[in-house]
């Protein structure tokens, strides 16, 4: 078996469990690679002294592995479909940050819980990936044009509201006033795009969401479309240019360029060992208000 491990922060408490999970697979002779910045974070902390292999980018990676190991919070996870791409390795994110909707197990679940994850013990919740591309090609996000929450456009430089006109499979829906707008995936609805007033989707639901942020028309109203639309944006207004984000990537748009965003052609695979944790946590949220800044 060949997993990889992955991890943006080294968080305080969290050495004693990179340790647990580390010692758990030499024990099961799993063949570890872990990527190059957090091996560094690892060693400079002294969790571990014994060299691992490890990789530096997602062409690096390939089909051969069996899993993919997201140590940190939401954000972290959001970050390692950079290294997944296509490839299918199944994401299983272990918390160590705030309570998320994306991560498998907390970190204290490490020990009774891994065994049964290398047995494969386990069900698959395939997550909806969005894709943008720009007229004219944009350089900064032609090779990193997916998200797995949102794709996001919104004002830069600038107090003044912008007008985003909006095209669904070609038709004319209609020109938001805001701030900005929100394209939403069910995994995503739980994030940006509900902090504006957007609705949570179950992460099974076949759809999208579209939330503007801060519309100056009142009547402006989330809006709920099928997933196998294809929406074009086009945005002005008082500067030359606009923010254009995937998840926590960002990039700066001429008014001039278009926007298209489609379903990506593949899906991220998302491990579960719990069928109903989303539910659980979603009521977590509701009765505690925690956020997912992590």
């Amino acid at each position: 078996m060949k997993v990889a491990i992955y991890g943006q922060f080294y968080h305080s408490n969290s050495g004693k469990y990179i340790e647990e999970l580390l010692h758990a697979l030499e024990q099961d002779n799993i063949e570890v690679f872990i990527e190059k910045n957090f091996l560094n974070l690892i060693h400079l902390n002294k969790t571990v002294t014994r060299e691992y292999n490890h990789f530096s980018t997602f062409d690096e990676l390939d089909a051969s592995y069996d899993l993919f190991f997201s140590i940190g919070g939401d954000g972290t996870i959001l970050k390692s479909i950079n290294f997944i791409r296509d490839l299918n390795i199944p994401i299983l994110g272990i918390n160590t940050g705030r309570l998320g909707f994306l991560a498998t197990i907390q970190k204290e679940e490490i020990k009774q819980t891994i065994s049964t994850i290398l047995e494969k013990k386990y069900s698959i919740s395939e997550r909806t990936v969005l894709c943008i591309k720009t007229d004219p090609e944009n350089d900064e996000i032609k090779d990193t044009n997916f998200a797995l929450n949102e794709i996001a456009v919104s004002r830069k430089n600038t107090t003044s509201m912008i007008t985003i006109e909006t095209w669904l499979n070609g038709n004319y829906l209609t020109s938001y006033w805001a701030d900005g707008l929100i394209i939403s995936t069910p995994t995503g609805s739980t994030g940006y795009s509900l902090s504006c007033g957007g609705p949570v989707i179950m992460p099974n639901t076949d759809a999208l969401a579209i939330t503007p942020i801060a519309p100056h028309n009142l009547n402006a109203r989330p809006l709920i479309i099928k997933d196998d639309t294809t929406i074009t944006l086009k945005v002005s207004g008082r500067e030359d240019f606009y923010l254009a984000s995937m998840d926590s990537r960002l990039a700066s748009l001429n008014n001039k360029t278009i926007i298209t965003i489609t379903k990506a052609p593949f899906k991220i695979h998302m491990v579960e060992l719990h069928p109903d944790s989303f539910v659980k946590t979603l009521r977590h949220k509701l009765l505690w208000g925690e956020d997912r800044r992590n």
